[in-house]
């Protein structure tokens, strides 16, 4: 099949690595790991070698949003697809690359570059207010989905959590203390976890990955009465925290396939969305055997109660939703991960190798 580009469609997408992202530069004042506001820049590749066979192949792939903390320049993709296009036309808002080949095509590959400028995140909690009356926007992150509900026994156990709790970001704080000091690291749950808040909490099988513990943190709050959200996204080079959250070589350099990682925000009025991240604290704890009682671990869950460092893309907010084009198989539960279907079979997401992808991050000075 003739190889076909389409960087001229990929352009209304992107732009040059010479603008100036509208990162807004704050404090330069240092934390316990030495994480600044200086921001970080990576270049990042996606490569798809997908099977060739008797079926018709189709893929989606997440790709990084805009926002105040993270600026995506340059996407461009290269194959020997029949169809790709950039959109971002589904519940959520959120921003894939779809690509489709025909059934014995002799070769299924894609490439994505993209580069990418993130501003470490730190939120204002003294602006905090106890206003509840909740932009419409915001508002539609305190009803419940399949696997984060919102009902009488949830919203129950959530209350006792939060009985002593006189404010919104009180209440928050309460449920990131719950959630980091009873949940723990599961290495045996396969990638992220399937993050199934009502399952872990009703079961009180409080072990898992970072979406099982991102899950159980946004479905308390929401039950609580406090907006909150799952981000799924990726994580691109070292960090100053631990290799447990992000790591590279001495030039910059990571291969980050298997670096799927979920974290969350929550809203308070005043403050806005306020980053948290208790499955990274959960995560360092058990990988360099640390107890609550370590001097880090109590810096660690102080820092993500409301910042984030910035070696991470995030890519959306999606749950349980219908992709575009409607795959054979929906609502997709989450896209950290790319996903493909060859007729109607889904590919080992989990798997980079069986599934025939590998991602790259460089990044730059």
């Amino acid at each position: 099949m003739q190889r076909r580009t389409f960087l001229k469609g990929a352009a209304l997408v992107g732009t040059t690595m010479a603008v100036t992202p509208s990162i807004v530069l704050a404090d330069t004042k240092t934390n316990p790991f030495g994480i600044t506001k200086k921001p970080r820049k990576f270049s990042v590749t996606n490569s798809f070698e997908l099977e060739t066979n008797d079926q018709v192949a189709r893929l989606w792939v997440p790709l990084p949003l805009d926002s105040s903390y993270q600026k995506v320049l340059n996407i461009s993709y290269t194959g020997d697809f029949k169809e790709a296009f950039i959109s971002n036309d589904n519940a959520y808002d959120t921003k894939l690359l779809y690509a489709q080949w025909d059934k014995n095509s002799k070769s299924r590959k894609l490439e994505i570059k993209f580069d990418i400028i993130m501003q470490e995140r730190t939120a204002d909690l003294s602006k905090a207010t106890n206003n509840t009356n909740f932009p419409a926007d915001v508002k539609a992150f305190l009803k419940g989905t399949a696997h984060t509900p919102v009902n009488e026994k949830l919203t129950a156990f959530a209350n006792e959590i939060t009985k002593d709790s006189k404010t919104q970001l009180e209440k928050a704080q309460a449920i990131y203390d719950w959630t980091v000091n009873n949940m723990y690291r599961d290495e045996s749950v396969i990638g992220c976890g399937v993050g199934d808040a009502s399952k872990i909490i009703e079961q009180k099988l409080f072990g898992g990955k970072c979406t099982d513990v991102s899950s159980v943190f946004v479905a308390l709050l929401r039950n609580a009465g406090v907006p909150a959200r799952e981000l799924f996204g990726i994580r691109l080079g070292q960090s100053k925290i631990s290799n447990s959250c992000g790591k590279a070589d001495a030039n910059g350099f990571a291969k980050i396939s298997g670096g799927q990682h979920c974290r969350t925000e929550f809203y308070v009025d005043g403050a806005g969305w306020i980053p948290a991240d208790p499955a990274d604290v959960t995560k360092v704890r058990t990988q360099e055997k640390l107890t609550n009682d370590d001097k880090k671990i109590k810096d660690l869950r102080k820092y993500f109660f409301g910042n984030w460092e910035m070696n991470w893309a995030a890519f959306n907010y999606a749950r349980d939703f219908v992709l575009n084009p409607k795959p054979a198989q929906y609502p997709l539960n989450m896209l950290g991960y790319p996903y493909a279907e060859m007729d109607e079979d889904v590919l080992n997401y989990y798997s980079p190798k069986e599934f025939g992808y590998s991602y790259t991050s460089q990044e730059r000075a």
